[in-house]
């Protein structure tokens, strides 16, 4: 079996929630050509939810940095419950509507 990846601890770049687990969420997806472009710290909840919410297309066009994301307000209500919500807690994430009408 393979060894068991280290995971950094941090602050979350979107939800500001501290102590959290950390993932690198590419400002503009790789796919898009954000292989060496930005990148943000962000909890696995947030980084989850943008992607659940978000086509990749959009994420490159309109949404490439931690200040836009912010300011979009389908992660808006997201974001203001996370806050509330322990450093712990990962809740389940599904694909909105929206985004699944889109594939």
């Amino acid at each position: 079996m393979g060894k068991k990846k280290k995971r950094d601890i941090g602050t979350c770049e979107l939800c500001e929630r501290e102590e959290v687990e950390i993932t690198v969420h590419h400002l503009t997806p790789k796919e898009m050509g954000g292989t060496f472009l930005p990148t943000a710290n962000l909890c696995i909840p947030c980084h989850k939810q943008i992607h659940a919410i978000y086509t990749n297309e959009e994420l490159a066009i309109r949404l490439n940095t931690v200040l836009l994301l912010k300011d979009d307000p389908k992660i808006a209500s997201f974001i203001k419950w996370i806050q509330k919500q322990p450093s712990s807690k990962i809740p389940l994430t599904r694909k909105s509507n929206e985004r699944k009408q889109k594939r």
